[in-house]
């Protein structure tokens, strides 16, 4: 089984690491076409959320197409791979199809069965087909791994309450709020993950909410969305920084949004007021230094499992039940994948047994010219019940080969 997913997460990379490799969502169509591009790839698919970065791929042959797969990361990515060796995995074959559905169906995520991996692998996948770097085998491995994902989510408490990471930051937020509703919270950012934290926030009391961002049309949606709080336009980030007592940020931007200058020019307009920062966003939207700045906390990505107190024992119980689930579509998957492998030798088998069988039914015919229409049936469908019953043995045969 020639499939192989590369890449690295939050179980082996720290959030820096992370930030430095990842795609920026605008070239993610464009690095899949050229990864395509490379001889010993035959498909490849890019899983890339705020704890990880996978590609998943059918080769030729493992080992140059292992190698060819880091040479395109240090292309694509112009820092090389050298600084990745010590936090990227490589598994192969029923290793990567494992993974897969472990991710799919939450058991692989920062905060077990989280809500959004599963919308992040029908991403993954609708992106991938979009670039048409998608094939037979990555088609039919991602639509058993969002199956997986969906029959975790229905038949087990993997999904229990609505923790997400965009729901334990509003959570962290609130908690540093201290039960005061009335204070001033600025979500940075108006894509799934800041509309989501927006709602939270305002479901728990919140109504002075600021939605800042480069689109103000955006922001005035969520703001809509949400029913409350208003909207400022990224150049007045300072401004809004000054006003707020938490803030909250999640955009797609490749550079820092949140500044250390900005973030100083904000806290000298609020002497004396101390500012808690959550910051989730992948590559960081907050410049690390900006940590060392008097009055000020941040906390990123990698924070939240350290500092969130989420109950997830009903989660945890419901870990066996999903495995379960796994190894259920896993058999599938691989029974799939073994059926093609086989296919050409089995077709080619049968065309080849059919084509004797026709040759010698002509011949025999030909010499019995006075047989009836009915007897030619007879022994016509005689000929192919033979043949079955000789091919059954060396199908499964073939069948049996391909599975070991």
């Amino acid at each position: 089984m020639p499939l192989v997913c590369m890449g690295l997460s939050h179980n082996t990379a720290p959030v820096d690491v992370r930030e430095r490799h990842a795609f920026p969502a605008a070239v993610v169509g464009e690095a899949l076409v050229a990864l395509r591009d490379y001889e010993a790839v035959r498909e490849a698919l890019m899983l890339q959320t705020c704890g990880r970065l996978e590609i998943y791929a059918e080769l030729d042959d493992y080992e140059h197409g292992v190698g060819q797969i880091r040479e395109f990361l240090g292309n694509f990515r112009h820092g090389g791979v050298a600084d990745m060796d010590s936090y990227m995995y490589t598994l192969l074959g029923s290793q990567a199809v494992d993974h897969l559905l472990r991710v799919s169906t939450g058991l692989d995520s920062m905060l077990i069965g989280e809500a959004d991996i599963l919308h992040q692998v029908k991403d993954a996948f609708v992106q991938g087909q979009r670039a048409r770097t998608v094939g037979t085998s990555l088609h039919a491995l991602f639509r058993e791994a969002i199956n997986a994902g969906k029959a975790a989510r229905t038949h087990t408490a993997i999904g229990a309450e609505s923790t997400s990471i965009a729901t334990a930051a509003a959570n962290l937020a609130l908690a540093h709020l201290d039960g005061r509703r009335d204070a001033c919270v600025a979500v940075v950012g108006a894509g799934k993950m800041a509309s989501l934290v927006a709602r939270r926030l305002k479901s728990a009391g919140c109504s002075d909410i600021l939605v800042v961002n480069r689109s103000e049309a955006r922001a005035r949606t969520v703001v809509a969305a949400i029913g409350t709080g208003r909207t400022v336009a990224l150049p007045a980030i300072v401004d809004a920084l000054a006003a707020a007592d938490i803030v909250v940020t999640s955009t797609g931007a490749s550079t820092f949004v949140l500044t250390v200058d900005g973030v100083a020019a904000a806290m000298r307009a609020r002497p004396g007021r101390h500012l808690f920062i959550v910051d989730i966003a992948v590559p960081r939207d907050c410049e690390p230094a900006v940590a060392e700045l008097a009055n000020v906390d941040v906390v990123d990505v990698d924070g939240l499992r350290d500092v969130v107190d989420v109950t997830l024992e009903r989660r945890r119980e419901a870990i066996p039940l999903v495995e379960e689930i796994i190894a259920e579509h896993a058999a599938r998957f691989r029974a799939w994948y073994r059926g093609r492998a086989a296919a050409p030798a089995i077709s080619a088998l049968v065309e080849e047994a059919e084509a004797l069988r026709e040759s010698e039914l002509e011949r025999l015919f030909a010499r019995c010219p006075d047989m009836t229409e009915r007897e030619r049936m007879l022994i016509t469908g005689m000929s192919l019940t033979i043949v079955s019953r000789l091919l059954h043995g060396p199908i499964a045969t073939i069948r049996d080969d391909a599975v070991r």
